[in-house]
């Protein structure tokens, strides 16, 4: 087996892979060699790492989903495993925020970060052991996190970070008779469009600092795009790292000899954003 198919005859899952870290994760897992089941909202995206993955020599599969349905999350995973057979690794990434003042936030936006980041993630690990343990695989459950969690101001979603951190160790301790090991991965800032539910002014202030032309109005929940992100990430590499510095360091902690269990990762830039 060569460096590069070091994860050859693995199936791994991946969440929140239609785009930015999940996109990454999955591409570069099936690079490796790993069979990918890509699940995300948007299917087209998908349909291209897929494209992506096989024209490197891997096989991947995508699947249009809403991890909030606990249903469909199961699902996911059952297809991984009717696919091949088993499970080895689940990469629980979908995830999102609103970054409002608590006073002045809109209680379905706490509801949609509790579901995607926390309830979703919570359904994704468990459906993982269920399955790692029916194939007997030497599996990970990867948790992508954030630095949020290492701050105690960080806001509701950083509360939902701190909440993974949590439920990563104490899944961690509850497995620790198993060959199953649980990872943590909490990435800094990264250019992707994570932020685009960020204050306008933010966002006009990521395009203009890399030479892009800001439009007048931005309206949360719109995409920048690709090419800004992969700009920014030229222009302010020590502020921003990319999706592929988290990717990389999933299969750096997947990878690691049987008797070390990589916990904990903090992915970030070398400085913190100017603005």
């Amino acid at each position: 087996m060569t460096p590069e198919r070091i994860l050859a005859h693995r199936t791994a899952v991946v969440t929140g892979a239609s785009s930015g870290i999940g996109r990454a994760i999955a591409e570069t897992l099936g690079a490796a060699g790993a069979h990918v089941v890509l699940g995300g909202r948007t299917e087209h995206a998908m349909v291209a790492s897929v494209a992506a993955v096989e024209a490197a020599g891997g096989s991947a599969e995508a699947h249009v989903l809403d991890v909030r349905d606990v249903a469909q999350t199961r699902a996911l995973v059952d297809a991984a495993v009717g696919s091949t057979g088993r499970l080895d690794i689940m990469v629980n990434n979908a995830g999102l925020s609103h970054p409002e003042p608590i006073v002045e936030a809109d209680p379905e936006h706490w509801r949609e970060m509790l579901e995607t980041n926390l309830l979703a993630l919570l359904v994704g690990c468990q459906a993982a052991v269920r399955a790692m343990r029916a194939c007997g695989a030497q599996g990970h459950i990867v948790n992508i996190s954030s630095v949020a969690a290492l701050r105690p101001d960080s806001g509701v979603y950083g509360a939902t970070k701190h909440a993974v951190n949590t439920i990563s160790e104490t899944l961690r301790r509850e497995l620790m008779d198993d060959p199953i090991k649980v990872v943590t991965i909490m990435p800094g800032a990264i250019a992707t469009n994570f932020a685009r539910n960020f204050d306008p002014a933010i966002l006009r202030g990521l395009v203009s600092a890399v030479g892009g032309d800001a439009p007048a109005e931005f309206t949360p929940g719109d995409r920048l795009p690709d090419a800004v992100l992969e700009q920014a990430h030229q222009t302010m590499g020590e502020h921003l790292a990319g999706p592929s510095d988290v990717a990389a360091a999933v299969v750096w902690a997947v990878t690691q000899p049987a008797g070390v269990h990589i916990a904990q990762l903090v992915v970030r830039p070398k400085k913190d954003l100017p603005f």
